[in-house]
């Protein structure tokens, strides 16, 4: 199990749609059928978000990490897309906990969208992103990976892994 286009294994995991500003969060249940929108971050420093991040994941009994990377339309990371990267295998690291990599590229447009949403900047916009992030994992997967296989090869997509 786990190969791209394969749903993966059912798990409480937590998406998260990076920003600038806010980190958008999304959670499911343990079983992959609820997908909940929760309250974003304003981003700080990283010591800050994860302290903010820990008390969140044992509550909910997180097992997984989905982190969105906006690539381009060829699939190809974007310069935000490799901030994404950074910060999702710092987190995955200091959290220990495995993560998958889902393309976000128009997240935030459908979720505006589908939410009616645009301009938002309160934060729901994020958050409705970051589930749509964890819709489309649940569907797609890939299974999440420990961060150390995690690499991210231009022309391949986030899905791309080293074994």
């Amino acid at each position: 199990m786990g190969a791209a286009g394969r749903a993966p294994q059912p798990r409480s995991a937590l998406a998260v749609d990076v920003g600038r500003r806010r980190i958008g969060l999304a959670g499911c249940d343990p079983m992959g059928i609820c997908v909940t929108p929760l309250p974003a971050l304003h981003r700080s420093r990283f010591e800050t978000d994860l302290a903010q991040l820990r008390p969140l994941i044992a509550a909910r009994g997180v097992q997984a990490l989905v982190i969105g990377l906006p690539l381009d339309r060829q699939g190809l990371p974007t310069e935000q897309a490799l901030h994404c990267r950074r910060y999702g295998e710092r987190l995955a690291r200091a959290l220990e906990l495995p993560l998958a990599w889902v393309n976000e590229h128009t997240s935030s447009w459908a979720a505006a969208e589908r939410h009616g949403l645009h301009g938002d900047r309160s934060g729901a916009l994020d958050s409705a992103a970051a589930a749509l992030l964890l819709e489309q994992w649940l569907q797609e997967g890939p299974d999440p990976q420990p961060v150390q296989r995690q690499t991210i090869n231009a022309g391949q997509g986030p899905d791309a892994a080293s074994s």
